[in-house]
């Protein structure tokens, strides 16, 4: 499938909820943008758990258009997708990748949010792309994640290193970047522990990491992404908020897009966390990870086949 097929793909639960919802609004000859029209209209887009603050800026946008005023389904949804553009921009944020030598990447993230099956995708993204990966096992507190690092590093034909379970995370990312750079790899993958109790424990522990890596490469990592669950929604982005400040994060990677109706979170993330959101999952295979396109994204929530499209 092309970017775009892969996208609707993602967004499938979430496009069918707003636009069955959207179009139960309107009659045939149209609708009558009044008070009981904007509450309804906001009552659905708070289904996609887009937030308080995005979500009145739409309604208030759709109010100032037509408010009074006669109009269909097509109008209605023109409006909402040139203001969700705007809530949605970024700048266009493809990773950052060394100039010389192996870049580093830190990926972050509260445990069951998809980080390792996320770094799978990454390494499976880069391989495409003809560059060589290794991954550094760093969450160590855990041997299952561990294990199934392990078992995708096999399936994608890829190196990984790993410590002795229960090792300290900071060791092991050293002896990644220290792999990557004498077998002249292009890319260090680093897994970092996703259950912290404190945020001053996330802070030491994350801190120690960064440390361990720049004794060898001073300006690395040259990413930390942080890995959300979708599915979560709102509730996912308050405890982001500890992980973005500790890490130091400079992206988003949104996993299990294609398991949620709750696509609006994305708006949410952009609006609060004020990251770039660089890649999201739209599947189970190791290949369902494509970057993020605000437009695409917001041309893809929305039905292209709506009545007066």
């Amino acid at each position: 499938m092309g970017l775009f097929d892969r996208i609707k793909q993602g967004l499938k639960k979430t496009s069918q909820v707003l636009n069955t919802d959207v179009r139960d609004l309107f009659k045939s000859e149209g609708r009558l943008i009044d008070e009981d029209f904007l509450d309804e209209l906001r009552a659905i887009l708070f289904k996609t758990d887009m937030g308080y603050e995005p979500t009145e800026a739409l309604v208030a946008e759709v109010a100032k258009n037509m408010r009074g005023r006669v109009v269909h389904l097509r109008d209605v949804i023109d409006v909402l997708k040139v203001k969700l553009k705007e809530l949605m921009a970024q700048d266009a944020s493809p990773l950052h990748f060394a100039e010389s030598g192996p870049t580093v990447i830190m990926v972050c993230g509260v445990n069951g949010a998809g980080k390792t099956t996320s770094i799978a995708k990454l390494a499976c993204l880069f391989r495409g792309q003809k560059k060589s990966v290794v991954l550094g096992a760093g969450d160590t507190f855990r041997a299952a994640a561990v294990e199934q690092l392990g078992i995708w590093a096999e399936r994608l034909g890829i190196e990984i290193v790993k410590g002795p379970e229960g090792s300290h995370p900071a060791t092991v990312a050293y002896q990644a970047v220290e792999y990557a750079i004498k077998n002249k790899l292009e890319v260090c993958i680093v897994d970092t522990a996703g259950r912290l109790q404190t945020q001053k424990n996330l802070m030491t522990e994350l801190t120690k990491i960064r440390d361990s890596i720049r004794k060898q490469i001073p300006e690395a990592p040259h990413e930390v992404l942080l890995v959300l669950d979708a599915t979560t929604g709102q509730n996912g982005i308050s405890q982001a908020n500890n992980f973005a400040e500790a890490a130091g994060c400079t992206g988003i990677v949104l996993a299990k897009l294609d398991g949620t109706a709750k696509g609006g979170v994305v708006v949410a993330i952009r609006q609060q966390l004020g990251l770039p959101v660089k890649y999201v999952g739209v599947g189970e295979r190791h290949e369902d990870l494509v970057p993020f396109d605000p437009n695409a994204f917001v041309d893809e929530m929305f039905d292209d086949n709506l009545p007066g499209g």
